[in-house]
């Protein structure tokens, strides 16, 4: 599960193409991107950073790797919410209206915006 999700996140992380980046700049706006992977879910390496999670916790069962699986959803969570999706919202309006009432967040089908 862990080297999934490695796996998962660099492709995700490829699939992103010229838009991706870290963090937000406020004085870029990137392509939209919906489809691949993120046709699917709106987050792809954020579920794979999650997935990899998974899988340590599962090989090193303790109360260390459980914390820090608590803490990697509960940050992504917020930073998602907090940051990136109002952010996509003043970029890019009602395409990411309807790409939010239609994907979901982390999973398909969970998290969707309507």
């Amino acid at each position: 599960m862990a080297t999934a999700g490695i796996a998962g996140t660099v492709y995700a992380q490829l699939a992103m193409g010229d838009s991706g980046r870290i963090g937000v700049d406020e004085g870029e706006t990137t392509a939209l991107v919906h489809t691949g992977l993120f046709a699917r879910v709106r987050n792809p390496i954020y579920t794979a950073m999650v997935t990899f999670a998974l899988g340590i916790t599962q090989v090193t069962p303790n109360l260390v790797a459980f914390a820090g699986l608590i803490l990697l959803v509960a940050t992504l969570e917020l930073h998602v919410r907090r940051v990136e999706e109002p952010y996509l919202l003043r970029k890019h309006g009602d395409a990411f209206r309807a790409y939010t009432a239609g994907v979901g967040r982390f999973i398909p089908g969970v998290g969707l915006i309507r």
